[in-house]
């Protein structure tokens, strides 16, 4: 099973706990800070994924750091799991779907709008607006800046793109022009 199958099963199973209890975004940022501390941390890494490592020793090391960190009982209980089931290094995706699967569930989608500079604060919500118009839904959009664009907006909402930049504009005049 791929590794995107396997995070969307936990995913949505971690989704129907923690919407029942009411602490869906709470354990989603519990779990980016878990997730960036396995990232920042090869050797911690290299232990989790070890299969040389005894799981006790494994568990013994996760519980440490749980007492530390003092994290939810949702999150620490997922984490138990994750590392029983030897998932605990796929982490990271299982965490992106568990925010696609909340998402989804609250009627959210999500837009990545690339421009060549900084958009300002009015035109955010003007264009959250034209792109809930356009989709029939909330949208959580992340902003990126891309120089090369020149000008104009690239838009992406799944896998639809709406690219309206100034690059693709002179690439479509130089192909009629050589065409």
């Amino acid at each position: 099973m791929s590794v995107q199958a396997v995070a969307r099963r936990y995913a949505s199973a971690l989704a129907d706990v923690v919407l029942d209890g009411n602490e869906a975004r709470e354990v989603q940022s519990e779990l980016k800070i878990w997730d960036e501390m396995l990232q920042s941390n090869p050797n911690l890494r290299e232990v989790f994924a070890n299969p040389t490592v005894a799981l006790d020793k494994k568990r013994a090391v996760l519980n440490r750091l749980i007492e530390m960190a003092k994290p939810r009982p949702t999150t620490a209980n997922f984490l138990k799991v994750l590392l029983q089931n030897q998932r605990l290094t796929e982490l990271g995706e299982i965490n992106r779907k568990f925010a696609q699967v909340l998402d989804e569930r609250a009627g959210v989608v999500a837009a990545t709008v690339t421009t060549a500079r900084p958009v300002a604060g009015a035109a955010h919500e003007q264009l959250r607006g034209t792109l809930a118009a356009l989709t029939g839904k909330q949208v959580r959009i992340d902003f990126v800046t891309d120089p090369e664009l020149i000008g104009g907006v690239v838009t992406r909402i799944g896998s639809t793109v709406y690219d309206g930049s100034v690059r693709s504009q002179l690439q479509q005049v130089k192909e009629k022009m050589i065409g």
